[in-house]
């Protein structure tokens, strides 16, 4: 993805689809969230915003000379052998998972290169080590093989990659992200996998004549000149990327009083959502909707604005209900949080 990212449509472009955008700036502000699972439609623009948003990433301290960009303030043990104590700045990474990866692809194995020209077993790192502290991007996430599944369960769950084969073993970080599109007609994800998105925004063609002209109109300007179109909308990115900065350094300082929380429980609660993921989710959705609203304070707004993207894909499934939960979400949310 990173060759795109230079030549990607600007984020600040796109036209409506407000709670996929809101869902992927989140998860900037506040990576911690879990990543975004967006579906629906084909030809909605998913791929398009996912591309778009590895633009505004921040850039991120590393260890030089690191594989897996691990953080100078806690060095991995690799990068503590080796004496690396040296740190430069990249861009959060933001790497795209192909349907067809293979298990070395993804988790990394023996650099077959090394070992047959000068007969050394050397470990060549994969998808997952190039992915951490940033973003794992699966398009048609619904599609992907079952065992790159339960991998990616592992080493979400423990934010470690373990490689143990071909007379190699490694140990490296890979806490990352996962953000994921697919068309729900096309096939269910496992339940696993989708308790691990932290957010998840249903996406629909628009239907508003308007906007859909101004979209084809934005695309072909685009694709005629595609340096013109972004030097046009380079200030507003810009003014994006300050917005994503400052919220990521007032995160920390926002504050979501007590009873603000209880009324997030009981929402939970009242919607049986299963474990407690959808509060502790929903809690820092709407703090970091607050961070980048430039507020300290969580209210009740902010909170009411995020609840179907963070408990929509956590309900146990209405058998009436074919797609999305979201409406559930909302009717709980009205009844429950009114201002």
């Amino acid at each position: 993805m990173s060759r795109e990212v230079s030549s990607a449509y600007p984020f600040t472009a796109i036209v409506g689809q407000q709670e996929m955008c809101l869902a992927l700036l989140l998860a900037v502000v506040d990576p911690s969230l879990g990543g975004v699972l967006l579906l629906g439609d084909r030809g909605t623009g998913k791929s398009t915003a996912v591309r778009s948003l590895a633009a505004l990433l921040p850039r991120q301290r590393v260890t030089s000379g690191c594989f897996a960009g691990c953080d100078p303030a806690a060095r991995c043990a690799a990068c503590q052998a080796a004496g690396r104590t040296r740190a430069t700045q990249r861009p959060m990474p933001a790497v795209d998972l192909p349907l067809g990866t293979t298990e070395d692809r993804l988790c990394g194995g023996l650099d077959l290169e090394r070992a047959l020209i000068d007969g050394v077993r050397v470990f060549e790192p994969g998808l997952l080590a190039k992915a951490n502290r940033g973003f794992l991007y699966i398009d048609e996430v619904n599609l992907l093989e079952d065992y790159l599944v339960d991998l990616l369960l592992d080493v979400a769950a423990s934010g470690v990659n373990v490689v143990e084969r071909e007379g190699i073993s490694v140990r490296h970080p890979a806490a990352f992200a996962l953000v994921g599109s697919g068309n729900p007609e096309e096939g269910d994800l496992r339940p696993q996998l989708l308790d691990r998105f932290g957010l998840a925004a249903q996406i629909t063609t628009i239907t508003d004549i308007d906007q859909r002209v101004e979209i084809v109109l934005r695309r072909q300007a685009f694709e005629q000149d595609p340096e013109a179109f972004r030097g046009a909308w380079a200030s507003r990115e810009a003014a994006l990327q300050r917005s994503i900065r400052r919220a990521r350094r007032l995160l920390l300082e926002v504050d979501l009083p007590r009873e603000l929380l209880a009324r997030i429980a009981g929402l939970c609660a009242e919607l049986e959502v299963p474990g407690h993921r959808g509060e502790l989710t929903l809690a820092r959705a709407a703090t970091a909707l607050a961070a980048l609203n430039g507020r300290r304070t969580v209210t009740i707004d902010h909170v009411r604005q995020v609840a179907p993207a963070a408990l929509r894909h956590r309900l146990r499934r209405d058998p009436l209900e074919l797609v999305d939960a979201g409406p559930r979400v909302q009717v709980a949310v009205d009844h429950l949080l009114a201002a």
